[in-house]
């Protein structure tokens, strides 16, 4: 898959304001960790993650993604009338129908004749709305879009504990598969590309490749139950991690190969934000320096997602790209799907 004549013309990310801490979370579930004997700052020591942000209770994805558009639009310089598809690709959306997107599009300021849609694909959604923008703009049928998302982390995180708290005969085993949902957070991202003639930062959109491994869709699993309407999710940590990265690995071969770029050519990387271990891993496995990451899953945990592209905003924002940067998005979702973008910034 190569591209053009499509740029990445501008990348935002927007930040939650309250900030929840991995101790705060634990004093929640200090019953449960008394009982299990388990160790006091565990969560933060085995995933990296001091805090995460949430939107306030009730906040819906299509109201912030609105705003996030908005904003990602205005910054672009692109008048608005030259959009021709709005993607919302983030794992929450408002309801099942009508797709979060129209709700998105009518409050963003974009025209009649813009296409709009949903693309749920577990934390792959923006990326896969990115390569779906970039190839109607390879191909002359649109001038530019966005992709756009917002992850809502609070039910899911919250409703977990509640859950931890209502079961007090939980084992060391059963609670394993709920610590990765204590991992989420909230954010939201917006991507802006267009067609290469209508760009001011030239920031090329050159290709990649992708992926998948759907023998492993059941590593992670998640969905409302009855009687509550806030998500759940069981995952077994660690086979995800490794079958993860050995996707990874593989698609990144692949990505190599399309752009015919080596490691040390590359300038900064970008990936989904899950955890220490896994960067710490994902970096081994394919070879990387973990200088070229810029992480956020520190502060924000993980954001599902709007993880990557809210890590390429901000990284932007602060002075992390320069002009001829050599940039890998190394998307992998669970499912297992990977896709891998390279950006000549």
């Amino acid at each position: 898959m190569r591209f053009h004549h499509v740029c990445v013309e501008h990348v935002t990310a927007a930040l939650p304001p309250e900030v929840v801490t991995s101790a705060e979370i634990e004093e929640r579930l200090r019953p449960i960790y008394e009982r299990l004997s388990l160790p006091e700052g565990r969560l933060e020591l085995m995933t990296g993650i001091r805090e995460r942000r949430f939107f306030p209770p009730g906040t819906k994805p299509g109201q912030i993604s609105a705003e996030t558009a908005r904003q990602a639009v205005l910054a672009s310089g692109i008048d608005p009338a030259l959009f021709g598809v709005l993607v919302h690709g983030s794992v929450c959306r408002d309801q099942m129908e009508p797709a979060t997107a129209a709700a998105v599009h009518h409050q963003a300021g974009l025209t009649d004749s813009c296409m709009v849609l949903d693309v749920s694909n577990a934390c792959l959604g923006l990326l896969n709305g990115m390569h779906l923008i970039a190839s109607m703009i390879e191909l002359g049928q649109i001038r530019a879009g966005i992709a756009v998302g917002t992850e809502t982390g609070r039910g899911l995180v919250e409703g977990t504990i509640e859950s931890l708290l209502a079961a007090p005969d939980i084992t060391r085993k059963e609670f394993k598969q709920d610590f990765a949902s204590l991992t989420i957070g909230s954010c939201s991202a917006a991507v802006v590309l267009c067609d290469s003639r209508l760009s001011r930062s030239g920031h090329r959109l050159l290709g990649g490749s992708w992926k998948s491994r759907t023998s492993t869709h059941t590593l992670c699993a998640g969905g409302t139950q009855e009687g509550d309407s806030r998500l759940r999710m069981a995952t077994d940590s660690e086979a995800l991690l490794h079958a993860g990265v050995e996707l990874a690995a593989e698609t990144w071969e692949m990505t190599r190969g399309v752009l015919g770029w080596e490691n040390d050519q590359l300038s900064r990387v970008f990936t989904h934000q899950v955890g220490r271990q896994h960067r710490k891993l994902l970096f081994e496995r394919l070879g990387l320096s973990p200088e070229l990451d810029f992480p956020t899953v520190e502060f924000l945990g993980n954001t599902g997602a709007a993880a990557l592209p809210a890590a390429v905003g901000l990284g932007a924002e602060q002075g992390a790209l320069q002009s001829g940067d050599k940039v890998a998005l190394l998307g992998i979702g669970s499912g297992l799907n990977a896709l891998m973008l390279g950006i000549e910034w």
